[in-house]
């Protein structure tokens, strides 16, 4: 149950946005251009870390949504999502995408964890300024998101068809708008 009176029903970081829209919507704004918006990092990529960063700050509600949206953006290697939660240094991925993901780790403990040396063995990986950039802030906005719904015990579902249902939605994008409960996220 909630720390504060929301929507029953309307799951983690919606009910909170809902609850409070004038800062909902720049927050769901923020999410839409990181994990939506121009970047050298691909969509899947970038919900990954959000999907990593969640899972390190034990905010399932965050980790089930985003590890969900990752897997279908992932089609086929969908598995590469429990690869790097569950062992990040032999997950199939690129030594590059390691090493942007070993630096949010190190943002989801504190940005001073990241060290000139983390910065410049992504550099030698092939990690230009921008990818640097969007992995150290995604990593940086979603400690807060994750923070923000457990530190006010938002409802988690634990139903894996429920998150695989918000995958679907959230793969196209986010929108803060008002719900009815058959709209639910």
């Amino acid at each position: 149950m909630a720390h504060i009176k929301v929507a029953d029903g309307i799951p983690g970081i919606r009910s909170l946005a809902l609850f409070r829209p004038e800062t909902g919507q720049p927050l769901y704004a923020l999410a839409e251009v990181l994990l939506r918006g121009p970047s050298p990092l691909t969509t899947a990529e970038r919900e990954l870390i959000a999907a990593f960063v969640s899972y390190r700050n034990n905010c399932m509600f965050c980790y089930q949504s985003h590890a969900a949206v990752a897997r279908r953006l992932y089609g086929a290697a969908e598995y590469l999502v429990s690869e790097v939660v569950n062992d990040l240094s032999n997950a199939s991925i690129s030594d590059k995408f390691k090493s942007l993901l070993r630096i949010a780790g190190k943002v989801q403990i504190s940005g001073s964890a990241v060290s000139p040396e983390d910065i410049a063995a992504a550099k030698r990986l092939g990690a230009g300024d921008r990818e640097i950039h969007d992995t150290v802030l995604i990593a940086s906005v979603f400690s807060m998101f994750n923070r923000y719904v457990d530190g006010l015990a938002s409802f988690t579902p634990t139903d894996k068809a429920v998150y695989d249902e918000m995958g679907k939605k959230m793969e196209r994008g986010y929108l803060l708008r008002s719900e009815s409960p058959e709209q639910k996220n």
